[in-house]
């Protein structure tokens, strides 16, 4: 068990070290957004507009619901606002790594700077990952009536085994299951709006990019095709270039989409979301770096309390 530990000790400080170090940052960033530019010129024809009025919707939905639905889970003790920066500095890192893992490991690493302890900051953002799980499987269901049926269970089914799971370690394993944060009813359910919030307006950038490459569908059937491939999420892959852009593609020529305005409204999606992430996230990096925002000082004590997350006793420190 010792030796296991230590294991993970050390795979947890490379990942950590890669993460953070600024020539990877770079090197990765400079690529991914190039892939992404590279897709979009092989686009015979692109309207900046829809684009960017689909890009409105969706920058609310990252860079506001996606935090306060974090905010709400973690019980951290910083305010909304420092939720808004830390996550929007991880959503840089979470599009340059497989599987989006870059940004977790960032917010972790931000809630250890504020004295916040490992595990706890780790429980944290996995709520939060398990919230946003939640979220997309509800809304897939919701579109249900739309979608083939066996894409429907296996959502559901999905939703089955990730809850069976985890009553069964809270069963199982009480002391695991107490440090790690469980929110209350009413935070859950809110989580859970936020995140099905979230993901219409993915929808909405989607629909922005077809009108952009001059092309059209069903709201119904784009609905369908768009929860089925959110479900290829869950396979490992690297933003632009993963199973879910994939899936998009063939189901949007599923239903009479052209290959090129296809392809071309899913490397447009792909290229916007760095657009924003760059707007974002790479500003709330400026800003931090020249002075303006400054972490608070490592909290000393932690303790039960608020949602049931747990994971502090001082009180908020003002931004």
């Amino acid at each position: 068990m010792v030796v296991r530990r230590e294991q993970l000790e050390l795979v947890w400080r490379g990942a950590k070290a890669v993460v953070t170090h600024r020539a990877v940052q770079v090197g990765a960033l400079v690529g991914a957004v190039m892939l992404s530019l590279w897709n979009v010129e092989r686009v015979p024809h692109t309207s900046v507009l829809p684009a960017a009025i689909g890009l409105l919707p969706f920058a609310i939905g990252k860079y506001v619901l996606c935090p306060l639905r974090w905010h709400a889970l973690s019980a951290s003790g910083r305010t909304r606002a420092w939720h808004v920066r830390a996550y929007a500095e991880s959503e840089i890192l979470g599009l340059i790594s497989p599987w989006h893992a870059g940004a977790d490991l960032w917010r972790v690493h931000r809630l250890e700077a504020t004295g916040v302890r490992r595990t706890s900051a780790i429980a944290s953002v996995a709520l939060d990952r398990f919230v946003g799980a939640v979220g997309l499987i509800v809304a897939v269901a919701v579109c249900g009536i739309t979608m083939p049926p066996m894409v429907l269970v296996v959502a559901l089914g999905l939703a089955a085994v990730v809850l069976v799971a985890a009553i069964l370690v809270r069963r199982r394993r009480p002391g695991l299951a107490g440090s790690w944060p469980w929110p209350s009813p009413k935070v859950f359910t809110a989580g859970v709006v936020l995140s099905i919030g979230y993901q219409a307006t993915i929808l909405g950038l989607l629909i922005g990019a077809l009108q952009a490459v001059g092309d059209s569908v069903s709201a119904f059937q784009l609905v369908a095709v768009f929860g089925a491939s959110q479900l290829a999420g869950v396979l490992p892959g690297v933003h632009g270039a993963s199973p879910r852009e994939g899936a998009l593609v063939a189901g949007l020529a599923s239903i009479g989409v052209s290959w090129t305005a296809a392809f071309g409204a899913v490397a447009l999606t792909a290229l916007l979301y760095w657009v924003a992430a760059l707007l974002f996230g790479g500003g709330c990096f400026l800003l931090r770096w020249r002075g303006w925002f400054k972490d608070p000082r490592p909290m000393a004590a932690l303790c039960a309390g608020g949602t049931g997350a747990g994971l502090i006793a001082a009180a908020p420190v003002p931004d």
